[in-house]
């Protein structure tokens, strides 16, 4: 039985040590104080029967991810350790999204403070796992329908802006952690003024659409196949931003890459709902499409340095096997837009860096 997060009972002896005892996985350390922590919460302050913990997703933040089960139902509890992480903006945006009618985790128990949550569980399958030959476009039309009831709800200085600052910011990544750390290598005169250049532009398109809610990470390992679908996750970096931003990141994938003709038609489809619902998408496709592909450039150039600070700095190496995707979708834009074409060359030269170090795209 699920008890207010208002509510605060000691937990019996005989509890705390069935919950200690838990078999959750060999992956966590017997000593992991922050498990603890968690297991002591979950018992003080939710549940006054004995559950069983067990790991349910990994992310690239240090927040983690465990499934509750208690009685046969499941919760999910999130582990945020400050100060890396802080929970408040998870509660703030999932409000939010609730009020847009997207489905999203509900914030069943809360202690802001020792950074944990106790969420509903929207399931096991990611569309990143539940893709089939069949089901894409059909997945892909509930994303489309659930990011433009997002969209319409946004208003103005309810989510951070997603300012110039900050796009110079998630740039800036890519030359101090791709090309530094990764690549072990620095620009030239001549690379960083066509990187300074080139970022400029891309910012300066991107501050000049129209802006709207932008969860900032909208893609099928985001998002779950549920009842309604999509479920939506990991939604605490929103900000008020480009609108192109989660169309991009929906289509052009961090973990899947899709045939270029089925991004136009799925971006076709996007462009034509969002018109017919009143947001000030451009009217011209041929403008929005040019407008998504720089706005996703600055997104590719962003990952690849998160990629690689996940792994130098984070030790999880699993993320930077997929910046070959990400080298494809930039140097794809890249060569296609005369503006660009420096960067393009600039991208030839660091592959070339990549393969005398024994890296590969």
């Amino acid at each position: 039985m699920l008890k207010s997060h208002k509510t605060r009972r000691k937990a019996t002896t005989a509890t705390i040590s069935t919950i200690a005892t838990t078999a959750i996985g060999s992956a966590l350390s017997a000593t992991d104080i922050r498990l603890a922590q968690l297991h002591a919460w979950l018992a003080q302050s939710c549940f006054k029967r004995a559950f069983t913990l067990a790991p349910a997703s990994a992310d690239a933040s240090f927040r983690r991810y465990f499934r509750v089960t208690i009685d046969g139902k499941t919760f999910i509890a999130m582990d945020a350790p400050p100060p890396q992480e802080d929970c408040r903006p998870f509660v703030q945006v999932a409000a939010l999204m609730r009020e847009a009618r997207l489905n999203v985790p509900q914030v069943i128990a809360q202690d802001i403070e020792r950074g944990f949550l106790l969420l509903s569980d929207l399931g096991t399958t990611t569309y990143l796992n539940g893709f089939t030959a069949d089901n894409p476009d059909s997945l892909f039309s509930d994303a489309i329908d659930a990011l433009i009831l997002w969209q319409i709800a946004s208003r103005p200085g309810a989510l951070p802006p997603y300012d110039a600052a900050l796009l110079q910011r998630e740039v800036d990544l890519f030359p101090e952690w791709y090309v530094g750390k990764h690549l072990q290598t620095s620009f030239t005169p001549m690379q960083q003024a066509v990187f300074t250049a080139t970022s400029k532009m891309l910012i300066d398109a991107a501050s000049a659409q129209p802006k709207v809610y932008v969860h900032r990470d909208y893609m099928p390992r985001k998002l779950m196949m549920s009842t309604p679908n999509p479920g939506v996750l990991d939604f605490q970096d929103a900000v008020y931003g480009p609108i192109t931003y989660d169309v991009a990141s929906l289509f052009r994938d961090a973990f899947v890459s899709w045939p270029e003709v089925r991004e136009l038609d799925w971006t076709i489809r996007y462009w034509e709902r969002a018109k017919a619902a009143g947001l000030p998408v451009n009217a011209d496709f041929g403008a929005f499409w040019r407008d998504l592909e720089w706005m996703g450039l600055q997104r590719h150039i962003k990952v690849l340095g998160i990629f690689a600070r996940i792994y130098y700095r984070d030790g999880k190496p699993h993320y930077l096997k997929d910046t070959p995707r990400f080298i494809q979708y930039a140097r794809r834009v890249a060569t296609r837009y005369r503006e660009l074409g420096p960067l393009a060359n600039l991208l030839d030269e660091l592959e070339g860096r990549a393969q005398q170090i024994g890296y590969t795209f």
